[in-house]
């Protein structure tokens, strides 16, 4: 479980500040969470990031779009079943297209393409919760994570381990790159697992009232 996770949970980082760095508006609202969340004085922890909503909505909203592993493990069909037009016999083996399925405009709308947490926020405001991806309850518009009994028994290492290294990284640091952020290369690295083709490089600049300027006695 730790092996599968570390370039996972790296490459879904690195996806998420790409998408942050060309949406400057989604970061500055981040960070404003974070800083109201956190304050100036401490670093943030765990149970910090449990309150921090629009960065729920940021790290769902990056899996949807660049699923850690765009085809999840083979699945076979225990009994005869039918799917839509196609008829599945007993023991036909199943590929899930992870990548397909969380940018469907049928399920996402026209903008299905678009980096857009505010998605989230929106179904926030009309259920308890946004999407538990962590539970094993199966919803079927995105599962980053497959679900039920072959569901990645890493899904809740994994989450709160990206949210709470990105709540910390941006809690102390801007990040900028070169050029034009809207035309940073956003292709992807065929393979088991989604990485960028072209590495991810960002200049960090420690922000005014970082905690990284707190010292410990």
């Amino acid at each position: 479980m730790f092996a599968a996770g570390m370039d996972t949970s790296a490459s879904t980082l690195e996806w998420v500040m790409s998408e942050l760095v060309r949406h400057p508006h989604a970061m500055k609202r981040l960070q404003e969470e974070i800083d109201s969340t956190v304050g100036n004085h401490r670093k943030g922890n765990e149970s910090d990031v449990a309150c921090m909503k629009y960065l729920q909505c940021v790290v769902k909203e990056t899996l949807r779009l660049y699923p850690a592993v765009p085809l999840a493990l083979p699945h076979a069909s225990i009994e005869p079943a039918t799917l839509g037009q196609f008829y599945l016999p007993k023991n036909t083996t199943v590929l899930l297209n992870l990548w397909a399925i969380g940018r469907d405009p049928n399920v996402w709308g026209a903008d299905a393409l678009e980096f857009k947490p505010e998605r989230f926020m929106e179904e926030l405001g009309r259920h308890d919760n946004i999407m538990d991806l962590v539970s094993g309850q199966a919803d079927f518009r995105m599962l980053p994570f497959s679900a039920g009994r072959r569901g990645c028994p890493g899904a809740a290492m994994a989450v709160p381990t990206i949210e709470i290294a990105l709540a910390q990284l941006l809690h102390s640091f801007d990040l900028r790159v070169k050029g034009d952020p809207s035309m940073l290369d956003m292709i992807e690295l065929s393979g088991s697992a989604m990485a960028r083709r072209l590495p991810l490089y960002a200049f960090p600049t420690l922000r005014s009232g970082s905690s990284l300027y707190l010292t410990t006695e």
